[in-house]
């Protein structure tokens, strides 16, 4: 085992499984994802913000936007 490992027992807690995880190896935050991958269980913290924090960090776009509706038909001539 390394450092980063630590054994543990699984226990019951009413129908799921649970174990209890180590002060050293807790997970920042209040939510995770757990998933299966074989016989193995990865658990990862839930990461918020992290796509607000990147768009606020892009430069602003200085290139205008194509006007999309310009060869469209205008609304007068759509016929219901």
């Amino acid at each position: 085992m390394t450092e980063t490992e630590r054994h543990v027992r699984l226990f019951r807690n009413g129908r799921n499984q649970a174990l209890r995880i180590p002060r050293e190896l807790e997970l920042a935050g209040d939510e995770a994802i757990i998933r299966k991958e074989g016989d193995r269980l990865i658990i990862e913290p839930v990461r918020k913000g992290h796509l607000l924090a990147l768009l606020a960090s892009l430069e602003p776009l200085e290139e205008p936007f194509p006007d999309i509706d310009e060869d469209l038909a205008s609304l007068d001539e759509v016929e219901l």
